[in-house]
């Protein structure tokens, strides 16, 4: 009987605890446990999970303390809000750790237990820097020369409690200690606009430390500080010569502290690096090599004194973003050799990053490794579309048994490595490619039953990742890789699901306010690393510069992250007060544009014989994005509750529209330029009068059944095409569009050529096999993977409301069947939890799985009109849609 009694207690007991909420990803300013915000008061978000359904939070109690001290009790606020909450307690001080604590009450009467988490501050003010820029003095450190090494001894007489390492560079560094590297993170500080904004970053090296003798060693590459940047052999862009900023805050058991800076008593000397360059790679000579040169004992008697530098520290800030790190590891799929005999690695991927070889050799033997994205029709490896970007990394052998070598401060776009210099068979196990990207957190996942589709988002995260190294780049392998601000703002919704990309374009729109003309206009790239080209002109193009208004709201419906908002919104305004004095009469018809760039023309391939080339005028675009600007204005005018200039946008609004109607459409609603792109645009943006728009929409699938359901669009055409096509009832173009897997069209490059990325053009390789125009042919560039924000918005349904819910805090799952999927499903990881839409088609039945986090709710909409066979589980619903808290559901339904 006892038994009984205790087995019933503890199943009451287990079951109350699992009905309990509980919290978990506590996070601060977007971070996990981090130990080096550089933010007052920084924001704390968690999220709750539980088993229940219609789940909310009610009220929270977050408690901050350092030590025994609480510096913020919140006490009890009866809130929903789980994401964002800014500290309000005692000032916080530099060089501190945090424990804090969060519990929850929730609307169904119970309580979480305390969460805990922490968090360390860095250096909250600018004075508090005590190290000294300090350069190499080396004559051979140049921008193209040999990288300089730094050593400095030092010793720690007492029982250290904890140790942090605050660095930055002009230039890229890497840090040991005591023979060991310095945290995980590459080609760090990044890249930032390097004279206006400078990111350190914090490292805990409590445990490398040793009591007495310890060394410090740190490489100091040109990176993109001072290696040319961008196709007119332009160098030395934000100065001729490197720096290091580093200082070191130990504190021991006693009580005490001590710094360790740098200043003039370091030392200096070359390295074995003999170059490292950005676009040509980095050749390294093994023979040169000064071994455990960052050890105690290491004698550096005839290593240089270093020299101070006067570089300024007022702009340097704590990084907010997350660093460079290695991630997917892949080894060749094949061993080829092509028709001259060379021999070629195929890494049956391609990636941004670089290899890792082990080789073994004589004294002064050259091993090069020359990387390259594809192969010509007949096996030879295709370098003409590199322009002039070397991307080799070349190694010296030393002959001192297995070598390994990998590069320090480059990179390479590749699939193909050309390797030279080992004789007899090559080892495909002695390479391994390692593909590197800032670490953003892949949040959303997504599948369908079409292998095609499948494969397109494949190689839309592969561009992603290929492409978000530090800044959002357009390509990563000729002699570009630059932020253009085009290509970022028409990908970002899309980058926003694939991963947390919250902080990665905090981060970068900190330098589109820096690099901004005082007119308002924003450069094309960003960092501004054209500046003094013919690229660097007081001007703003449409869909390029307006990535300054763009992509900060996106981020906030992405997110609910309204700081970004608030921060970019003098930038913002900037921008399009900018515009506003181009236009003339409200007509934004001057000045460069870019318009709808790599559109289709009919000698770009011999895939569409006579087809007529889609040319759509510049301004009409420019008009159509003066309006979305303002659109985006008004709401985010609205978000931050200025209504005067809510009014005024409203305004401008209509007379941008009106200016449009007069100057670029008939009567009748004929547009002067008859492309898919001009009424995409003029449709997504409400340009036409409202009973004009399904005579468009008309002319729109005309145009396109006159291309044989084949696009036609470019970059600021291709993001609007299928959303448009959806919204006014045509989901079956859509679809049509999507699966269409001939020139132009997304899913010929993987159906003809296998192409694992995206391209940068419709037929960067032809239907024929020959490419493109060399100068403009890039294989890894995520522009026209744009739609899949399409594809996870429309086919897996997952989407959030903008003014009563960004976030995801109000969820909308309307997924729009088609294209003879029989199932699909999608999942995003989003701030308050897991979003999953799943479903599948079985004899003709619609079945439909939901799963929405706990504090949000969905409206689902369902895509039947047979609404009176929609059921949750076996419960008759007879609706076309339910709106539902927290929990999963199931439905089915007849179509």
């Amino acid at each position: 009987m006892k038994k009984h009694i205790l087995l019933l207690w503890l199943i009451c007991f287990s079951t109350i605890a699992f009905a309990q909420t509980e919290l978990r990803n506590l996070t601060v300013e977007n971070a996990s446990n981090p130990i080096g915000i550089g933010v007052k008061t920084p924001r704390f978000s968690w999220q709750l999970v539980s088993n229940k359904r219609n789940v909310k939070q009610t009220a929270y109690e977050i408690q901050v303390k350092e030590g025994n001290n609480t510096v913020w009790s919140t006490g009890k606020v009866a809130s929903e809000a789980s994401i964002f909450n800014k500290y309000a307690g005692s000032p916080l001080v530099s060089n501190a750790k945090y424990i804090w604590q969060v519990r929850v009450w929730d609307n169904q009467g119970t309580s979480s237990k305390w969460a805990t988490a922490s968090f360390g501050t860095a250096l909250l003010n600018s004075n508090e820097w005590k190290a000294t820029w300090i350069g190499s003095g080396l004559k051979s450190d140049t921008v193209n020369g040999i990288v300089p090494m730094f050593r400095k001894s030092f010793l720690t007489n007492k029982k250290i409690a904890s140790a942090k390492v605050y660095v930055t560079s002009r230039g890229l560094y890497e840090v040991q200690i005591n023979g060991k590297r310095m945290g995980d993170s590459y080609l760090s500080p990044g890249w930032t606009s390097y004279d206006k904004h400078l990111q350190y970053q914090t490292y805990d090296v409590s445990n490398m430390l040793l009591e007495g003798k310890n060394a410090i060693g740190v490489l100091l590459g040109s990176g993109w500080y001072r290696t040319r940047l961008g196709w007119e052999n332009r160098q030395n862009i934000y100065g001729k010569e490197t720096g290091l900023l580093f200082q070191m805050v130990i504190k021991y058991t006693d009580g005490t502290s001590e710094m360790v800076v740098s200043d003039t008593s370091w030392k200096a000397s070359n390295s074995h690096i003999i170059s490292s360059e950005i676009y040509n790679g980095e050749v390294q000579d093994a023979r040169l090599e000064q071994k455990n040169y960052s050890v105690a004992n290491f004698d550096d008697s005839k290593w240089n004194n270093v020299v101070s530098k006067d570089f300024p520290t007022n702009y340097i800030t704590a990084a907010i973003n997350e660093p460079i790190r290695k991630h997917e590891n892949l080894k060749p799929i094949a061993v080829l050799t092509s028709p001259k005999g060379e021999t070629i690695l195929d890494f049956g991927q391609n990636l941004a990053g670089w290899v890792k070889v082990s080789v073994q050799g004589k004294a002064g033997d050259i091993i090069k490794l020359s990387h390259v994205e594809m192969l010509d029709k007949k096996g030879t490896p295709y370098f003409e579309n590199l322009r002039s970007a070397k991307a080799q990394a070349t190694y010296i052998l030393s002959g001192n048994g297995i070598e390994t070598f990998e590069p320090h401060f480059t990179t390479f776009g590749f699939r193909y490595l050309k390797v030279e210099g080992i004789t007899g068979k090559i080892n495909p196990d002695n390479f391994t490619a390692i593909a590197l990207y800032s670490d953003i957190k892949k949040t959303g996942s997504f599948e369908t039953s079409n292998a095609y589709i499948n494969k397109l988002q494949s190689n839309i995260q592969w561009s992603q990742r290929g492409n978000f190294l530090d800044v959002p780049t357009d390509c990563p392998q000729r002699d570009e890789r630059l932020g253009w601000t085009g290509d970022a703002e028409v990908f970002s919704r899309t980058a926003s699901f694939n991963f947390n990309v919250d902080q990665f374009f905090a981060k970068w729109l900190i330098d589109v306010a820096a690099d901004q003309k005082e007119n308002g206009a924003v450069p094309f790239v960003i960092p501004n690393a054209l500046k003094g080209s013919f690229f660097d002109m007081p001007v703003g193009a449409a869909g390029w510069s307006d990535a300054s208004i763009i992509i900060p709201y996106n981020m906030y419906v992405s997110f609910g992250d309204k700081e970004i908002v608030e921060r970019q919104y003098p930038s913002m305004k900037a921008y399009l007060g900018y515009v506003q004095s181009t236009a003339k009469n409200d007509l934004w018809n001057t000045g460069f544009q870019f318009a709808d760039w790599l559109s289709y023309r009919v000698d770009d391939s011999k895939g569409m014989i006579g087809m007529k080339s889609a040319i759509t005028d510049n301004y009409l675009v420019a008009q159509c994005f003066y309006a979305y600007n303002t659109q985006i204005m008004i709401k985010a005018a609205t978000l931050l509750g200025k209504t005067d200039e809510v009014q005024e946008y409203q305004a401008l609004l209509e007379r941008i529209k009106k200016a449009f109607q007069t100057e670029y459409m008939t009567a009748s609603g004929k547009l002067i330029s008859e492309t898919q792109t001009a009424y995409i645009l003029a449709l997504q943006f409400d340009m036409l009068p409202e009973n004009l728009r399904a005579q468009a929409v008309d002319r729109l699938v005309k145009n396109i059944e006159s291309y044989e359901y084949h696009l036609t669009t470019g970059f600021l055409g291709t993001p609007f095409l299928n959303p448009v096509l959806t919204r006014f009832g045509r989901n079956d173009v859509a679809y049509k569009l999507l699966l269409q897997d001939t020139y132009p069209s997304w899913l010929y490059p993987i159906k003809a050529h296998g192409a694992t990325t995206i391209w940068e053009r419709w037929d960067s390789m032809k239907p024929d096999g020959t490419f493109q125009d060399p100068s403009m042919t890039s294989f890894n560039h995520y522009a026209y993977g744009a739609v899949g924000d399409w594809m996870y918005r429309t086919i897996a349904g997952i989407d959030t409301k903008e003014a009563e819910g960004a976030g995801y805090k109000n969820i909308v799952i309307k997924p729009e069947i088609g294209g003879n999927l029989t199932y699909a499903k999608g999942s995003l990881e989003t701030n308050y939890g897991v979003v999953t839409s799943s479903w599948k088609i079985e004899n003709n039945k619609f079945i439909l799985d939901v799963e929405v986090p706990v504090n949000t709710n969905a409206t689902i909409e369902f895509p039947t009109n047979k609404i009176e066979t929609v059921k949750e589980n076996k419960a008759v619903l007879n609706a076309k849609s339910k709106t539902v808290g927290s929990g999963k559901y199931h439905f089915e339904m007849e179509l």
